[in-house]
């Protein structure tokens, strides 16, 4: 059997197949290997079995099972979630999905990490599993800032515990910045900046000081702020913002 050992093109793009199969919205990386030790991809009608094969997305024919994929364009688009809606995409409850608020057609975005059911502000969608990966794996230390309105009075020795560290439920939570907006004994609004993205971290590091968030806002990620975007309203991001994202380094390691 002839193997298909990729475009060789001069000039032309060239993707490894597996990447080519995870854009597409087929498989991720790994379950793409699968299917194509399985022999089930063609590339201009020859079999592939090699696992290095790269092709040309704007002039290769590459079938599954004997149908013609198409790759997915590229979405990245900004949302301001609301509060009670969630980042799935079914609920067996039938709370309100986030995806309601987005045009239809896109159905294969999903969200890059989550917002809680209560929780506000600022989340990417895409169909772009390498920027979701980077933008929420713990080793790229994308920072990321939240305001919460808590109930009570915040001191400063609270803040800086935060940033020490606080052990909660096994896990060490931590985080990189906090300043105090406005504090009362009854209400206190706080800045706090996250290099990881655990879960209820914000609400927890509260809770540890037996304070409660009373709102709790995302309204930055990386470099990119919420700003005048409306709850419920989205944005497509634009391609500085995409490269910026695309670029970040470890910012956590390099304190």
């Amino acid at each position: 059997m002839r193997v298909f050992q990729g475009a060789r093109r001069l000039g032309r793009m060239q993707v490894r197949l597996q990447k080519f199969l995870a854009d597409a919205g087929l498989a991720s990386r790994r379950s793409g290997e699968k299917i194509i030790l399985e022999g089930r991809v063609t590339v201009n009608g020859r079999p592939v079995l090699a696992l290095g094969s790269k092709v040309d997305p704007m002039h290769d024919k590459v079938s599954l099972d004997g149908r013609l994929i198409k790759a997915q364009k590229k979405i990245y688009v900004a949302l301001n979630k609301p509060v009670k809606y969630v980042c799935s995409h079914r609920d067996d409850l039938g709370r309100q999905l986030i995806y309601d608020l987005l045009p239809k057609e896109w159905q294969r975005v999903s969200s890059v990490g989550r917002l809680d059911y209560n929780s506000e502000g600022l989340i990417f969608l895409t169909n772009d599993g390498e920027f979701s990966l980077r933008l929420t794996h713990p080793r790229y230390g994308v920072r990321k800032k939240y305001l919460a309105t808590v109930e009570g009075e915040v001191t400063p020795e609270m803040l800086r515990q935060f940033v020490r560290g606080v052990h909660d439920q096994g896990e060490m939570l931590r985080a990189l910045s906090a300043r105090i907006v406005t504090s009362g004994h009854s209400r206190s609004v706080v800045e706090l900046e996250l290099g990881e993205g655990k879960n209820r971290e914000v609400r927890r590091l509260f809770e540890s000081q037996d304070l409660v968030v009373k709102r709790l806002q995302r309204i930055q990620i990386g470099k990119i702020r919420l700003g005048e975007l409306k709850p419920g309203k989205w944005r497509m991001l634009t391609a500085t913002e995409i490269k910026t994202l695309k670029t970040l380094k470890n910012l956590v390691t390099d304190l």
